[in-house]
């Protein structure tokens, strides 16, 4: 939306449907394309080398947290910095790894977090959404906590659920929820088998976004137990929805909530139960919590911002290689 609101026209392909350097060579020269943005140093970027196009480069987070470690990876990562003409992390702690692990690239990495704007459908209904969840009680007493997440290991889907399997049987109006896609097939299968057999927890495939913000603004509270974030979009769009987050205690994560001030950040299941439930009882910490996540988002999560900052760095981009 941003570049397209400047005149670009913009091509968006799927880095994992594109293996070869011939493929994105041929993909150059058929739809004549003239500058590139990769989201992720590795996955995108790397294929984007030696092309002799000028391209752009937006952290995703796995990149930095964990793609460093593996040395090959980390060479090539390096490569790819010294071809982009810019980068773009979400947050300064993001720049200061990327600047550490490349120092080369000190003078080209910019920081601009993630801006939010949601659009919840008034369509939407949140009895349907409830009975495709298989949640068949009145939506007027449950509690639904909602985890968003593509089906992957990283963002670790299954952390909780044992420990809300107890709660629930305890409480029996208590559930968690998780949507998202099914990004990788064979982890897709394990939580399916392990949430069919667990109490209290249910499973729902992607949602459109407009339905996805919807269901947030209708839930209690919204999760994330990610072993790794860049910066998380369903963190930031519940805040913006003035939606209560509880956040595993990672770094990404804890860029954006600031314990007890705009959410709850918890470092493994029994401290997330024991906050969850401590939310539940107290309206007034809830209260608190999403006036100032709302604010905060306001304040540093700005559409506008992002639009502008984007828009300024893809003029960089503008002449070929050497001009």
């Amino acid at each position: 939306d941003h570049l397209e609101a400047a005149g670009h026209v913009c091509l968006l392909k799927d880095a994992c449907d594109l293996e070869s350097s011939s493929e994105i060579a041929r993909l150059i020269e058929a739809e004549n394309l003239e500058a590139a943005l990769a989201l992720h140093l590795y996955r995108g970027g790397r294929l984007l080398r030696g092309h002799g196009i000028p391209f752009g480069i937006i952290f995703g987070g796995t990149d930095l947290n964990e793609d460093v470690n593996h040395r090959e990876k980390n060479e090539v990562m390096g490569k790819v910095l010294e071809e982009a003409r810019f980068a773009v992390a979400f947050t300064e702690s993001m720049k200061e790894t990327a600047q550490t692990q490349w120092p080369h690239a000190r003078g080209k990495i910019y920081v601009q977090s993630q801006g939010v704007v949601t659009v919840p459908n008034a369509a939407f209904s949140w009895d349907t959404f409830l009975r495709r969840s298989g949640i068949n009680q009145s939506a007027d007493n449950l509690h639904i906590f909602l985890l968003v997440c593509g089906l992957r290991q990283v963002k670790d889907p299954l952390y909780l659920v044992d420990v809300f399997s107890e709660w629930h049987r305890e409480e029996p109006n208590v559930y968690l929820v998780i949507a998202g896609p099914e990004v990788d097939p064979v982890f897709t299968r394990e939580v399916k088998a392990r949430v069919k057999r667990t109490a209290g927890v249910r499973l729902l495939g992607e949602m459109p976004q407009e339905d996805l913000h919807a269901a947030l603004k209708n839930c209690f509270a919204v999760v994330n137990s990610s072993m790794s974030e860049g910066m998380s979009a369903a963190i930031l769009e519940a805040m913006d929805l003035e939606v209560p987050v509880l956040a595993r205690n990672i770094p990404g994560n804890a860029a954006v909530v600031k314990h007890e001030v705009t959410g709850l950040l918890f470092s493994d299941p029994q401290e997330f139960a024991q906050l969850a439930k401590r939310l539940v009882r107290d309206p007034a910490l809830e209260k608190e919590i999403v006036a100032n996540g709302r604010e905060y988002v306001r304040c540093y999560h700005s559409w506008q911002a992002e639009r502008r900052a984007y828009q300024h760095l893809v003029r960089t981009l503008e002449g070929g290689v050497g001009e």
